[in-house]
């Protein structure tokens, strides 16, 4: 069984497609995906039509990220100027330029995203954590909107490696740190869709036309020296 880690995917329907075809879960994996699955790409539609296909083939859990909650509150009908401005508009037009197009399941989605994950070695977050407070007990702020520099996360008290995209990362390069990665590296933007497995940390990235990073053995080399060097900072 693997636990998969998948970052931003933004409206990029041809990068996660890609993905799952390099991944091919299976029933036992987990896909822990971390939110932020609409806005700013061009198909947020097919997006989340290929994460609902997904749950029949393997245990997924859906994070919820701060464009869900942006695209959720217009649906309630919130006005949508923010969200506009971030992104809504590309998500709109894929369901045909009107929000009473959106499905139901589409709504249903959008509202059973969770707002963390935990397993016994690894937490899930969108955005950021505080260090010295369980999940269940962190405030939205941090959950859904801070980035990575708007203050920099200490180790968490639990002592479990945290998981987290929404701050996106330099040169579409994976954020490996002592004590947290991030893996939001643009797809949107012209970078890469990154998934890394939790336990292996084997990793993998796409470009936003679901190709494989053509010089990703050179680049797991590098990233192999940065997890020893990680792994003897955290021991």
């Amino acid at each position: 069984m693997r636990t998969i880690a998948i970052g931003d995917i933004h409206g990029c329907s041809k990068a996660l497609d890609g993905l799952l075809q390099i991944l091919d879960p299976q029933p036992a994996d987990c896909l822990v995906f971390l939110g932020d699955y609409v806005d700013r790409g061009p198909d947020s539609r097919g997006v989340i039509d290929m994460l609902l296909e997904l749950e029949g083939r393997c245990k997924t859990v859906f994070l919820r990220g701060n464009h869900e909650i942006m695209f959720s509150g217009v649906l309630r009908g919130l006005e949508p100027t923010l969200w506009m401005q971030n992104g809504g508009s590309q998500t709109l037009t894929s369901y045909g330029g009107l929000l009473d197009h959106v499905p139901d399941r589409h709504r249903e989605f959008l509202q059973n995203c969770v707002p963390h994950y935990e397993t016994e070695k690894s937490m899930f977050v969108h955005a950021n954590y505080v260090a010295d407070l369980p999940l269940d007990q962190q405030p939205d702020l941090a959950l859904y909107w801070e980035h990575l520099n708007d203050r920099w996360p200490e180790p968490h008290v639990s002592g479990k490696h945290v998981y987290c995209g929404h701050t996106p990362q330099t040169g579409g390069q994976i954020g490996w740190y002592s004590h947290f990665t991030c893996i939001d590296t643009c797809c949107f933007g012209g970078n890469w869709l990154t998934a890394v497995d939790v336990d292996s940390w084997e990793s993998w990235q796409v470009s936003r036309q679901g190709h494989l990073r053509e010089n990703w053995r050179l680049l797991k080399k590098i990233v192999q020296k940065i997890r020893k060097n990680a792994r003897r900072y955290r021991s």
